[in-house]
């Protein structure tokens, strides 16, 4: 069939229907209707010869709708009704050299889900779930069956291992409107129970899954499908409701980057609102979807919804489409995403759009992770950032955004610039959402400088502040809207937007290829900070495990530093041993401090002694020290790699040890994920850590000369201890640090006071006095140098009577009878 037969044909099909003659009535055809019918012809065409559905593609039915939207919204057809369906771009199949999986829905026409499906060189996931070591059949965005018990399927991702099953009679893969009735030997009826059913299974683990194809078990028998289950890949953005372990009350589910419009003539979004009234929440707008495939790879969803004369005649407005594409490409993390808004009515109208951001992003760890934060209030799980060219890079961390929302929940969102900010306030070049370890983020698209033409942004929760609960606030849902400029739009003509979406990893050298480095913030020591971490990096490439690394790393930087902390050991070390005759000074002067004083400052003079001679290596190592803290916490690097077995205990250095959940039986104020003081896992390496600054401490602390040094030392003890409350949810490569340093730091006080040398400055005589260190022996018994400095102080200061304090006496000793 030739071009001209098949546009008769279907040019009598529409005007069979009457969407032609009804647009000639209510809306002037926004092209000559040839070329309309011709267009449809050509969208029935392409989707004839598309792949079959349920391989990601749609029907033509599908197609053939999305052609007809304007004569839809001319009827008034309402566009909030239809049947939800789910679609994906992307896949978990290595062969399809994807990094994205993702999941849209057309009732909201946006994004309900991204998995990064990364392999690494041994072909498992980059990156993965740390949360769960239990086996991953797919996401199936599942309901309860009205028909059967089961659940649903209603999307299955290529590539997953439930696509790849294969049932006894041949057929392979789950398909959408299977439903599901049971995993091995459990029931299931909820998406609940496939979680629940999964939840002792390891990746590589061999399910039978039993289903129900048609959606009822009466009309054939069931198929016992295998699958071979595979690890969680890490979910970067998925709904509240799915958030496992780490789901917080209180947080929403929304879909990502939501599209509506901002504006109609003078009608506008109210302060405080996120849609206008007569058009409605932009989760229940209904698109019609298509899915393509490239020859290089690509994938492209193409999105299409009207707000029809009805939505709009409330507001004064006149029809509008609406359009949206997303295009992944393989082996990148950027999304290229481009709206075109439409105006389909008969007369101009002035049109804005607002496109809000990206939210769901994974609160990974947000119990014990510490994000560091450019800002003195410091950071939540998820925090909104942006640079513009007035404010450079700028961090509003999502507690600040909770409180905002408490503060003021008439207009709770955080204004970024507004349409009256200056020109450099309201050059965009970034915004997005911060992760620990993962960030996304709208980029200026591929040869542009600014994300784009924009009139307000502003950084809002996705959440009901009111059950939010204390002490689980930095887990709080956060995003982000943009407002565009208000445009007038001739009939029949439209405004386009494109820019790009990075969805991905905190890699250094990725983000900043694409203009986002400052994602990764290391603080105050950042030089150190880089320095140490690509030493890191490069020890670890030689040794093949990071923790071994970390030992390496440790020695290599306390080596370098030995000689200044030699120096302090030494002084120490002589301050332990001065502290006997301070003790006689202080009890001889107990009543005069300023005589006190003389005498010590005079002591240590003789004896070349330099109290603050020890604090000088601390503030040199203080940089080095702090620098390798924030690398080994910043350091995506780190996040999922093991101890030593990646299944077992401590097999996330970015994370605590976690030796035994035990937050089932203990009480919430201890185990309470946020609530607790300890956290839901009992961590082994902590205690370690604690034990060895208890036993540094013991072991080189001097003796106290009074009852103030007596209770500080005690004190300190008290605080080391205290300080286990902190180092229980430190990262475990911190803990292996901190136990090498201390090993390192308990090595070389012994070493230190073995090679003390004798006599340089001072020594003790046999009653534990100081004698000069000429002095020979035999005269050191006659007076102590105390008493002969005191004679001095004495002697220069006549009006100053000052008591020579008399020699030691010993207490009698009791001998032995033969």
């Amino acid at each position: 069939m030739d071009r001209r037969t098949y546009t008769f044909v279907v040019a009598s099909a529409a005007f069979l229907f009457f969407y032609l003659s009804l647009r000639a009535f209510v809306v002037p055809p926004q092209q000559p209707q040839d070329e309309q019918v011709a267009d449809q012809a050509a969208a029935v065409a392409d989707a004839e010869t598309a792949d079959a559905p349920g391989e990601g593609s749609t029907s033509s039915q599908q197609v053939l709708s999305a052609a007809e939207g304007d004569q839809e919204a001319a009827a008034g057809v309402d566009s909030t009704a239809g049947e939800t369906q789910w679609f994906t771009i992307g896949s978990m199949d290595p062969a399809d050299n994807q990094n994205l999986l993702i999941t849209f829905r057309n009732r909201g026409g946006a994004v309900e889900r991204v998995e990064l499906t990364t392999r690494d060189e041994d072909g498992a996931f980059a990156y993965r779930r740390v949360d769960t070591k239990s086996g991953y059949l797919g996401y199936f965005a599942g309901e309860t069956a009205a028909e059967v018990d089961g659940v649903q399927v209603n999307v299955v991702g290529p590539g997953t291992p439930a696509a790849l099953a294969v049932a006894s009679g041949g057929e392979k893969g789950i398909q959408v409107g299977d439903v599901i009735m049971a995993i091995g030997a459990t029931p299931v009826t909820t998406p609940a129970d496939i979680e629940q059913a999964l939840k002792k299974s390891k990746p590589g683990q061999k399910v039978t899954i039993e289903v129900a194809r048609g959606g009822t078990a009466g009309a054939a028998a069931p198929i016992l499908f295998d699958a071979t289950l595979s690890e969680h890949p890490l979910d970067l953005i998925r709904l509240a409701e799915h958030g496992g372990d780490d789901k917080i009350a209180g947080n929403l589910s929304r879909l990502s980057f939501l599209l509506t419009l901002e504006q109609v003539g003078r009608k506008s979004i109210a302060t405080g609102k996120r849609w206008l009234p007569s058009i409605g929440d932009p989760e229940d707008q209904f698109w019609t979807a298509s899915v393509s495939k490239a020859a290089d790879g690509s994938e492209t969803i193409r999105l299409e919804t009207t707000i029809g004369t009805k939505a709009m005649s409330a507001i004064g407005g006149q029809p509008v489409r609406m359009t949206r594409s997303f295009t992944i490409h393989p082996g990148s993390y950027v999304v290229d995403m481009d709206v075109e808004v439409t105006n389909i009515g008969d007369t101009p109208q002035d049109l804005a759009m607002r496109l809000e951001g990206p939210n769901g992003i994974t609160p990974e760890g947000w119990w014990y992770s510490n994000k560091i934060s450019p800002n003195f209030s410091g950071a939540a799980a998820r925090d909104a950032v942006y640079r513009t060219t007035a404010d450079g890079h700028g961090l509003i961390s999502g507690v600040t955004l909770l409180k905002e929302e408490r503060k003021n929940p008439k207009d709770p969102f955080y204004g970024i610039f507004a349409a009256d900010s200056s020109e450099a306030a309201r050059d965009l070049k970034y915004i997005g959402v911060d992760a620990q370890y993962f960030a996304v983020a709208f980029m200026p698209p591929e040869g542009k400088t600014s994300v784009g033409s924009f009139a307000r942004a502003s950084a809002m929760i996705v959440a009901d502040e009111s059950k939010i609960e204390k002490h689980k606030e930095r887990a709080i849902n956060t995003s982000f809207f943009l407002n565009g400029k208000t445009i007038q739009v001739p009939a029949g003509q439209g405004f386009q937007q494109s820019l790009q979406v990075y969805a991905g990893p905190k890699e250094p050298d990725l983000l900043a290829n694409h203009g986002i480095g400052d994602f990764v913030y290391y603080g105050w020591f950042s030089f150190f900070s880089s320095l140490l971490s690509g030493l890191l990096h490069i020890l670890q490439s030689v040794v093949g495990n990071y923790a071994i690394a970390i030992i390496l790393l440790t020695v290599i930087v306390r080596g370098c530093m030995f000689p200044l902390s030699r120096n302090a050991a030494v002084n120490a070390q002589r301050m332990q041993e001065l502290a006997p005759e301070m003790k006689k000074i202080a009890e001889k002067y107990k009543d005069d401090m300023e005589g006190r004083l003389k005498a010590q400052q005079a002591l240590q003079k003789r004896v070349g002694f330099n109290p603050l001679a020890g604090c000088l290596p601390m503030f040199l190592q203080l940089p080095i020290f702090m620098g390798l803290y924030r690398a080994l916490s910043v350091d995506i690097d780190l996040r999922q790699k093991p101890l030593w077995d990646p299944n077992g205990w401590a097999s996330n250095l970015a994370a605590p040890d976690q030796f035994l959940f035990w937050a089932d039986w203990m009480p919430d104020f201890i185990a309470g994920r946020g609530t607790g003081w300890l956290g839901p896992y009992l961590n082994i390496l902590p205690i370690f850590v604690v034990v060895l600054f208890i036993t540094q401490q013991k072991l080189f602390m001097p003796p106290a000369t009074d009852e103030q040094t007596a209770m500080t030392q005690k004190v300190m003890t008290i605080m080391t201890l205290f300080m286990g409350l902190f180092f229980f949810r430190v990262p475990a490569g911190l803990c292996i640090y901190f136990i090498a340093s201390s090993l390192w730091g308990i090595g070389e006080r012994l070493l230190v006071k073995k090679t003390l040398p004798k006599g340089k400055h001072f020594d003790l005589d046999g009653d534990g006095d100081v004698i000069d260190a000429v002095a020979t022996k035999k005269d050191s018994g006659k007076k102590s140098l105390a008493e002969k400095l005191l004679e001095q102080v004495h002697a220069k200061e006549p009006e100053t009577q000052v008591e020579r304090p008399s020699k030691r006496k010993r207490p009698p000793q009791n001998k032995k009878k033969k």
